[in-house]
């Protein structure tokens, strides 16, 4: 092959040793030849493959079609029909408005406001390139808006008469928002509104001239359109739909006091500069879904009449929505704020969405008002949220499931002993860790009272799971017949057995793999289902002693986070054990010998009484979550068995001897106010006591305060004087009431000083007993 090679070019046949030299060295130099192409071709795919593709080969553009004037004039001419409304079909366009084409440009709009005014066109830019600054304002029409003027008695705008009947309503709607954003400047929501050209003209008394406004007649469609320069509709009035979506704005926008009488949509809109929405009017939905805006977005005291969807949309730089008014829903699920968003003054009349949205910076509701629930659920707070000053309408509050939330890198704000009340989530399961870094959170800035809320509302959600445990139906364990009575069908509660013989269930969520079971028989009963381990009677009984302990606690002291409600409890407890041992010590007998307490005495004794309780009362219903209840679960404490004693005293009578001196003795030594922790309610059997201790005076008029401070020594362990009762002649119901209370007293003083090391800052006896 080399010689045949060789000759062709005209060389003779080298000797052997030559050619076989050259042999290899050819060889040699085609094999480096072809792993240098296949090295090339793999460092070719790898680039291809991590590089991304240019533009025009990710996105296939449209082919456009430069504008000219004779073209322009063609297709308005020639307008086409669209969903019932002739539209200026100005597709796929380049259309050059820079200052080097001014007469084109003057032309243009020339034209196109002539047409568009004199009947209502709508005008499609879609998948157009602008060159230039867009003035859309210069689009509408021209027209003056007058003030009031009186027909009948209902006062209406005067409008120009090209309008028709339908374009004249639409017109007056912006004076009726006009007019009711004054209603609420209370808040502040419309000092941007009320100081516009066009509401400070509609609300005049006086006959005088407004400021022209451009009306846009027809519907504005720009979809996928492209503006190389600045886009501007600054007090422009849409009486139509404004469509766009996938448009993309490089320079900055103006669409301040703009008002949208139909429905509008920015969906995908890319805006790559500052847009400016202050003091717009969006009379329908509004949808700015998966928008993004790469500089500075202002919607100052702009008006959402119906929903508001900002769902998936990226703020990359300060988003201002100051007292703005959202009539309808707002919805900022899945949001991402990269830096400050500020909803000061913001007025929610509907629900706020703001499920998964992302903080990445300080987010402010200052002075906001929210009249519905705020679903914070799965939201991130990266920085700092501040609600200080927010107003919450009752049915209002902040949902938090699924929250998160670092206390030691971010900050939620708001009024102490407030914001604490507004945050509401509904199950336990999944939220403790929300919770302790919220509690945290309000602890760090010594808002103790917000994050004792936090507490309790953790430790209701805790006594909801309680009674779900011990009352549910466990659907591994139940019986065929339980299941019917239930709810479930013979069919369903047959495929439930036969599914749990082979595996059990994990969740009750896997009922609805089984063909019988509808989703809608799973909601109905998912409250009443539990799945689990069966428990024993002992486990059962453990459960049923922690909810009751929990009960009482939540009920008598809020779990230690009300000190008022403590306070009240104890009041109630001391005046009623308290009339106990006075009617017990005073009114002995009436036969033979009448042993009764003197008129004055009793009336002051039940005078005090109706005092102490009155107060004691509104402690607890001023305080309590449920008053009721919690007066009830006192009553049970303290009432049953010291009734039945008393009963049982009085049916079987006093015979002893001392019947004529008081049960109760006090120390004779001093007089000062003591701190009896110690303090037992007998005094010992020694002659030196009872020489020291003395029997009540039962001929003072002051005595009956001593029946209050043997009560106030065992409840509290503090008293005025060391009452106890006498060793000697004692019946055994009356030692066994004052032992009562006195046990009563060692729980309630543990209580108080629970309670206290929680709602104190700084006071920390007890504060990690739970």
């Amino acid at each position: 092959m080399h010689n045949l090679f060789f000759k062709r070019i005209g060389i003779q046949r080298l000797n052997p040793k030559v050619h076989r030299r050259l042999s290899l060295r050819s060889s040699a130099l085609l094999f480096s030849a072809r792993r240098f192409a296949n090295a090339f071709l793999c460092v070719l795919s790898i680039l291809l493959l991590f590089l991304p593709l240019p533009a025009w080969a990710a996105q296939t553009q449209p082919e456009r079609t430069p504008l000219t004037l004779e073209l322009l004039q063609e297709r308005l001419h020639t307008p086409t029909l669209r969903e019932g409304n002739l539209t200026v079909d100005l597709q796929k366009m380049v259309i050059d408005l820079r200052p080097e084409n001014a007469s084109f440009r003057d032309v243009f709009y020339q034209l196109l406001r002539k047409e568009l005014g004199a009947k209502p066109l709508g005008l499609d830019l879609s998948y157009a390139l602008i060159l230039g600054d867009f003035v859309g304002s210069d689009l509408g029409l021209r027209t003056p808006l007058y003030s009031q003027a009186m027909s009948g008695d209902k006062p209406r705008g005067v409008y120009a008469p090209i309008f028709t009947a339908t374009e004249q309503e639409e017109l007056e709607r912006l004076r009726f928002v006009c007019l009711q954003s004054l209603t609420m400047s209370t808040m502040g929501y419309a000092y941007a509104l009320s100081n516009s050209k066009d509401c400070r003209s509609l609300l005049g008394t006086q006959p005088i001239l407004s400021s022209e406004i451009a009306v846009f007649r027809g519907a504005l469609t720009l979809v996928q359109t492209r503006f190389n320069g600045e886009v501007k509709f600054p007090n422009t009035f849409f009486l139509q739909s404004v469509d766009v979506q996938g448009a993309t704005f490089l320079q900055p926008t103006n669409w301040t006091e703009t008002r949208f009488g139909r429905s509008v949509s920015f969906t995908s809109a890319n805006f790559r500069q500052q847009s400016n929405f202050q003091g717009s009017i969006f009379f329908e939905k509004a949808n700015f879904k998966q928008t993004k805006f790469q500089e500075f977005a202002n919607f100052q005291g702009s008006i959402f009449e119906k929903t508001a969807n900002f769902n998936q949309v990226t703020f990359k730089q300060l988003a201002k929505f100051n007292s703005v008014q959202w009539q309808g829903n707002a919805d900022f699920s899945d949001v991402r704020f990269a830096n400050q968003v500020q909803f000061t003054k913001a007025n929610f009349n509907q629900f706020l969405l703001l499920t998964e949205a992302t903080f990445e910076q300080t987010v402010s509701f200052r002075e906001t008002e929210f009249n519905q629930l705020v679903n914070l659920q799965g939201a991130n707070i990266l920085n700092q949220a501040d609600f200080s000053d927010a107003m919450f309408a009752p049915e209002a509050c902040l949902s938090v499931p699924g929250l998160t939330f670092n206390s030691n890198q971010a900050k939620i704000l708001g009024n102490p002993g407030e914001i604490g009340k507004m945050f509401c989530i509904p199950t336990l399961q999944g939220n403790q860790n929300v919770l302790r870094n919220l509690g945290q959170n309000f602890r760090q800035q010594q808002q103790v009272s917000d994050a004792n809320e936090l507490e309790y509302t953790k430790q209701r959600l805790r006594l909801i799971e309680f009674v779900h445990r011990l009352t549910a139906t466990n659907i591994n364990s139940a019986t065929v017949a339980n299941l019917i009575n239930l709810g479930f069908s013979a069919t369903q509660a047959e495929a439930i057995a036969q599914r749990r013989l082979i595996k059990a269930f994990r969740n009750s969520s896997e009922l609805l793999s089984l063909a019988d079971i509808d989703l809608e028989k799973y909601t109905q009963l998912s409250d009443r289902l539990i799945v689990g381990e069966a428990l024993s009677i002992g486990e059962w009984l453990l459960q049923a002693w922690s909810w009751l302990a929990l009960s009482v606690l939540l009920l008598l002291s809020g779990y230690g986070t009300n000190f008022w409600l403590v306070f009240g409890v104890g009041g109630l407890a001391i005046a009623y054990f308290g009339l106990l041992f006075w009617l017990v010590d005073r009114y002995r007998r009436l036969h033979p010998v009448p042993i009764i307490p003197t008129s004055y005495e009793t009336i002051s004794i039940l005078v005090s009484f109706s005092v102490l309780e009155f107060f004691s009362l509104l402690a607890i219903f001023r305080n309590a979550e449920q008053p009721w209840l919690t007066l009830g679960c006192l009553l049970i404490i303290i009432v049953p068995l010291p009734m039945a004693l008393l009963i049982r005293l009085y049916q079987q009578g006093r015979y002893h001897d001392l019947m004529d001196v008081s049960y109760f003795t006090e120390d004779g030594t001093f007089r000062q106010l003591r701190l009896l922790i110690g303090r037992l309610p007998v005094i010992p059997r020694n002659q030196t006591f009872r020489e020291r201790y003395m029997p009540l005076l039962c001929d003072r008029h002051w005595n009956w305060l001593n029946y209050y401070d043997f009560s106030l020594n065992n409840l509290l362990k503090l008293g005025f004087n060391d009452i106890r009762l006498r060793d000697e002649h004692l019946p055994g119901i009356i030692s066994a009431l004052a032992w009562y209370q006195w046990s009563l007293g060692v729980i309630y003083i543990t209580l108080v000083l629970w309670t206290l090391s929680r709602t104190i800052p700084g006071l920390n006896l007890l504060i990690y007993l739970k």
